[in-house]
């Protein structure tokens, strides 16, 4: 079983993923295209950032929590090479978006990281339901290796 202390930051950003998928969606809904995109991008994060904590793991850089997902949930099999793209497009999109004053994203952009941002949190929400059962059945903790991801 994952610990209680584990059970309630994945929870919170869990929460914080699904706040940041509504604001998308009300942003997109007020033509607010980079603000939307922002809320997309962060609802992957915190989303991703879920799924590290299930090892135990967390950087106080985004490309730290994107590098460690990659390399022990993608290149494992655990989530489909689909959802590094996934990762890859919207910090490259929210970056732009962000920071370069001359760049303008468009409707169906905002559209796609959306529905890319909703499809992200949905299997993340399978993953951790899945491992939650699966270790409450075998009555365990959680593999803790974060010393292993240093």
């Amino acid at each position: 079983m994952l610990d209680e202390l584990t059970r309630t930051i994945i929870e919170l950003r869990l929460g914080k993923a699904e706040k940041c998928l509504k604001a998308s969606e009300l942003l997109l809904n007020a033509e607010s295209y980079a603000d939307s995109v922002n809320r997309s991008y962060y609802c992957i994060y915190h989303a991703m950032h879920a799924v590290l904590t299930t090892i135990g793991f967390s950087s106080s850089k985004h490309s730290g929590n994107i590098s460690e997902f990659r390399r022990v949930f993608v290149k494992t099999g655990v989530f489909a090479d689909t959802y590094s793209d996934i990762v890859g497009s919207a910090f490259k999109v929210r970056t732009k978006s962000d920071y370069d004053i001359h760049y303008v994203v468009s409707k169906s952009e905002v559209i796609t990281q959306l529905e890319s941002a909703r499809d992200f949190l949905s299997a993340v929400e399978v993953y951790i339901d899945t491992l939650s059962a699966k270790l409450e059945k075998e009555g365990e903790q959680a593999p803790n290796t974060e010393g292993d991801c240093q």
